[in-house]
């Protein structure tokens, strides 16, 4: 099994006559995820590596049965092209752009509470089920199929951790990457909750870094509601307070909170083993299995 995205998910591209879009819609296209439409305003009527273009999201999901859709839309215009994906006939929606003004993200934030339809993301490089489907920017070549989830505010941590895990033998059901910015769709919380259902996955390997409280809720709730077993890696522990390092989220405040040191002893109290490299992640996922 897999959460969210697999062999039958039916994909939009928004943005896809673009550089990024038009690029990476091949990409997915390559590994088998069935795009099966883009959506881009004005441009409906074109084809894009065999695929139809549609003036909307709406138009596209109806016309061609799309379930998901994947956002390469520069910053300036993206939240608009979020909230379309909301208010489309959808159950997934996937924003790779970053640099989302706050404030845009902030109304997005607002409409979720309001729809049925699930964001990944922004600033993030997607989602991958193994073997099935990828949404975004990850390489789907790195990737393979197996029992451990996957969930990380980082791009770059992620394949490393894939990479440690690969070599073990140890392959993923499916991997998310949530993005960095400070008000994002779904959150650390949202991901093991979709493990924890998930017969398939064993173990899940959750990869946080410094600022914001998302790491402690998350460990709260591993304590309170997770049978799967989890371990942890925390990015960013030499960072000093109020630098940020390079994700918009990832600035600690100085006031105790969103630091590395808490972040890992609430992992800790749950009973979460954190790794101190990708290496040690992988050794304690295969002491877990």
């Amino acid at each position: 099994m897999s959460v969210l995205v697999d062999d039958d998910t039916r994909v939009i591209v928004q943005g896809i006559t673009g550089g990024e879009g038009n690029f990476h819609a091949e990409q997915m296209i390559e590994y088998g995820t069935d795009v099966v439409a883009g959506a881009v305003p004005g441009k409906g009527g074109q084809e894009v590596h065999g695929v139809p273009v549609y003036d909307t999201v709406e138009q596209a999901a109806r016309e061609e049965d799309a379930d998901a859709s994947v956002v390469f839309v520069p910053p300036a215009f993206a939240g608009d092209a979020v909230f379309e994906a909301l208010d489309a006939p959808i159950d997934l929606a996937v924003a790779i752009t970053e640099g989302i003004p706050t404030q845009d993200m902030a109304t997005v934030n607002k409409r979720l509470g309001e729809v049925d339809t699930r964001l990944i993301g922004p600033n993030c490089p997607g989602i991958i089920t193994p073997g099935e489907a990828k949404l975004g920017i990850l390489p789907g070549n790195i990737f393979s199929a197996g029992s451990v989830g996957l969930v990380s505010r980082s791009g770059t941590l992620t394949y490393q951790v894939v990479d440690t895990l690969n070599d073990r033998g140890m392959g993923q059901t499916t991997a998310i990457g949530i993005g960095g910015d400070p008000i994002i769709g779904t959150d650390f919380v949202d991901a093991l909750e979709l493990f924890e259902a998930d017969e398939d996955t064993e173990a899940v390997v959750m990869c946080g870094e410094i600022g914001g409280e998302d790491e402690e809720e998350a460990a709260k709730y591993i304590g309170e509601h997770m049978d799967t077993p989890v371990a942890g890696f925390i990015a960013g522990r030499t960072a000093p307070p109020g630098k940020r390092m390079g994700h918009a989220g990832a600035i600690v405040s100085g006031s105790g909170t969103g630091t590395a040191e808490s972040k890992i002893d609430a992992l800790n109290d749950a009973g979460v083993p954190v790794g101190d490299t990708p290496g040690e992640v992988a050794d304690h996922i295969e002491d877990l299995l």
